[in-house]
C-alpha cells in the first residue's frame, strides 16, 4: 500500500462534516495529486488552540506544529536548539538573557516576527496565568521582557532559574496585531479557542471535535530543515487496538497511545517500526486530599499500602515502579527513598486510625475513555481496595471532561490517574507541576497543597548550586511521601509505532507523544 495520502479539501470537509469519530482514512479516498498527508492516531481531543491557556499532550502537539517558541527542544539527552531565536546569551549572574531573532521568521499572515511580538506573548501568558505559565511564575516579571530593537529581546529574571532555557519551548509566540484585532473582553481567549496566530510550519485547517484535526503546511513556512509533508491529520481513535490495526493496515502513519500488548503484537509486523524508549514519564493516581473521604491522611496511607504495585507493574509492561514523586534517574531523585509497597497489615493499621475504620464506603475513580492501560489500573485498584472493605466506582470519561472536573475539589473524583511527561529534564518540572499549590485547579495538581512542600519546591527551582539542589529535592520527596497525596505507580517507557515510510524521525525524551512533524517526510 502506498504511504502517500492524497487529501482534497472537499474530501476532508465531507469527512469532518460526517462526524465519523473512528473513520479510517484510506489513501484511495484522497484526490489531490501529490499531497503527502501524515495521519497520527490518538485517543485525545485537542482541548483548545490558545497557546497560553491549553495544556496536555494533544495541545502540545498542536502548538509544536502551528507555533514557534524562542527555542525548541531536541536530541537525546534533550537540549535547547534555535527556533525563532537564532542565538542567545546568558548574563554572568544567571538572571539576564538576550535573544537575537531569526530575520527570516514570519507569521502565517506574512508579517515578520518581531521582539515586540515576543514581549507581548510573554506578557499575555503570564497575565492570563493559565496553561504553562506556572513554569515561570515567580521567576519572570513580564514587564522585564524588553524589545531592545525589532530583532533583539532581553529578559531580566527575578531570580536565577537553572531551567530557564528548558522551559522556553512551552511559551509559543503569537502575532500581537492579530490577537489584538480579535481581543474581545478576554484578551483574545475566545477567538484563540478555535483560531491560531502563529508562525509555525503548519496551520489549522478543518477540524471536528471527536473526529479529527487537520493541519496544512503553511504557505509561507520559513523554518529550515523541513520534510515533504503537505499536512497532518490528528485522528481521534479511542481504542488502542484500533490504532494498532490502522497502523498495520497502512491507514495511519503514527500511533501514540499503544499499550505494551499492542507493541508486542507489532513486533515483526511488516512495514512497522516500534519506538520503545525511556523518558521522564510518571504514572500516578492522585487522591482528593481536599474534599471527601481522602482528605483523611490515614485513609490515604491505608490505600497506599493496600495497592497491589506488582500488578500495576505487570499491567504496564515496559516500565519500572516509581520510587517517590520524582522520576527515577532525574537529578535529585533519591533511589533509597522509603515508599509504600503492598502491606495489608500496615494498610489496616492506618484504616483503623481513619474516620472510617471499618471501611464500608464507596470511592470514585475516573480514567480516560478508551485508554486500556488506565482501565486495567482502575480494575487493580478496585481489587486492592476490597481488602479494606472499600468499593470503587470506575467511570471512563473523555479527557476534556476529566480536565473540567479538576476545576474545584467538589468535582474532583476521589482517585484520578495522571501521566506526567516531563516538558524539560529537570526535577522542577514534575515537582512544581504536580505538587505546588499554585497549580490547583489544573489536571496536573487539582487539589493538593502543603506549605512545607511549596517552600521546598520554590527553593529547588531557584537554586543554582547542584549539591544544594540535591539536598532540597531529597527533603521534598520525603515530605510528599509523608503526606501520601498519590499512589506512586510506574515509570513507563514511551511506546510509539509508525510506518517505516516515515523518514526524519528522531526520538527526544521530552513530550515525545506530541510529535513534531516539520522534519518528517513520507516516502
Amino acid at each position: 500500500m502506498t504511504s502517500t495520502f492524497d487529501l482534497s479539501r472537499r474530501t476532508l470537509l465531507a469527512l469532518a462534516g460526517a462526524g465519523l469519530a473512528s473513520a479510517v482514512l484510506p489513501s484511495r479516498s484522497f484526490a489531490q495529486a501529490g499531497g503527502r498527508m501524515l495521519v497520527i492516531a490518538s485517543n485525545q481531543d485537542i482541548p483548545n488552540f490558545d497557546p497560553h491557556t491549553s495544556s496536555g499532550y494533544s495541545a502540545s502537539f498542536l502548538l509544536r506544529n502551528t507555533y514557534d517558541p524562542l527555542v525548541r527542544v531536541a536530541k537525546n539527552p534533550p537540549e535547547a536548539v534555535p527556533a525563532l531565536a537564532e542565538s542567545w546569551e546568558m548574563g554572568a549572574d544567571g538572571t539576564s538573557y538576550t535573544f537575537k531573532l531569526n530575520p527570516a521568521a514570519v507569521f502565517h499572515s506574512g508579517a515578520p516576527v518581531t521582539a515586540a511580538d515576543v514581549a507581548y506573548s510573554f506578557t499575555r501568558a503570564m497575565t492570563l496565568a493559565k496553561g504553562n505559565s506556572w513554569m515561570l511564575r515567580g521567576i519572570l516579571d513580564p514587564a522585564k521582557v524588553v524589545a531592545a530593537d525589532d530583532k533583539t529581546v532581553t529578559f531580566t529574571l527575578e531570580k536565577p532559574f537553572a531551567a530557564f532555557l528548558a522551559v522556553l519551548p512551552w511559551f509559543p509566540i503569537v502575532e500581537k496585531a492579530l490577537v489584538e484585532a480579535n481581543l474581545g473582553a478576554d484578551q483574545g481567549q475566545t477567538w484563540l479557542m478555535t483560531n491560531t496566530a502563529g508562525s509555525g510550519p503548519f496551520t489549522v485547517g478543518r477540524f471536528q471535535v471527536g473526529t479529527m484535526y487537520y493541519l496544512a503546511r503553511a504557505p509561507k513556512a520559513w523554518q529550515p530543515g523541513g520534510g515533504n509533508l503537505d499536512g497532518i491529520i490528528w485522528q481521534i481513535v479511542r481504542e488502542t487496538a484500533s490504532q494498532r490495526l490502522m497502523l498495520q493496515r497502512g491507514e495511519a502513519h503514527v500511533a501514540v497511545d499503544l499499550t505494551s500488548e499492542d507493541m508486542d503484537a507489532l513486533q515483526g509486523a511488516a512495514g512497522v517500526t516500534r519506538v520503545i524508549e525511556p523518558e521522564y514519564r510518571t504514572f500516578s493516581i492522585k487522591m482528593n486530599t481536599a474534599h471527601g473521604p481522602l482528605a483523611d491522611i490515614n485513609l490515604r496511607k491505608a490505600i497506599s499500602y493496600a495497592t497491589n504495585y506488582q500488578a500495576i507493574l505487570d499491567a504496564a509492561g515496559y516500565a519500572d515502579l516509581m520510587v517517590g514523586p520524582l522520576p527515577n534517574g532525574i537529578m535529585g531523585h533519591d533511589p533509597q527513598l522509603d515508599v509504600p509497597r503492598m502491606d495489608l497489615a500496615k494498610a489496616k493499621e492506618f484504616l483503623a486510625k481513619s474516620a472510617t475504620p471499618e471501611g464500608g464506603i464507596t470511592l470514585k475513580m475516573v480514567h480516560v475513555s478508551g485508554l486500556e492501560q488506565q482501565r486495567r489500573w482502575a480494575l487493580i485498584m478496585l481489587d486492592s481496595l476490597k481488602a479494606l472493605n472499600i468499593t470503587l466506582e470506575i467511570q471512563p470519561m473523555n479527557w476534556p471532561d476529566m480536565v473540567a472536573a479538576c476545576a474545584k475539589p467538589e468535582t474532583f473524583p476521589d482517585l484520578f490517574p495522571v501521566y506526567q511527561t516531563a516538558n524539560y529534564g529537570d526535577p522542577d518540572n514534575i515537582a512544581f507541576a504536580a505538587y505546588h499549590s499554585s497549580r490547583n485547579g489544573g489536571w496536573q495538581n487539582a487539589v493538593y497543597k502543603n506549605p512545607e512542600v511549596d517552600a521546598l519546591i520554590e527553593q529547588g527551582r531557584t537554586e543554582i548550586d547542584p549539591a544544594k539542589r540535591q539536598e532540597i529535592y531529597e527533603a521534598f520527596q520525603k515530605a510528599v511521601v509523608a503526606d501520601a497525596p498519590d499512589v506512586f505507580g510506574v515509570l513507563e517507557r514511551r511506546k510509539l509505532a509508525m510506518r517505516d515510510a516515515v523518514a526524519g524521525y528522531a526520538f527526544c525524551p521530552v513530550a515525545s507523544n506530541a510529535v513534531e512533524c516539520w522534519p518528517l517526510s513520507l516516502s
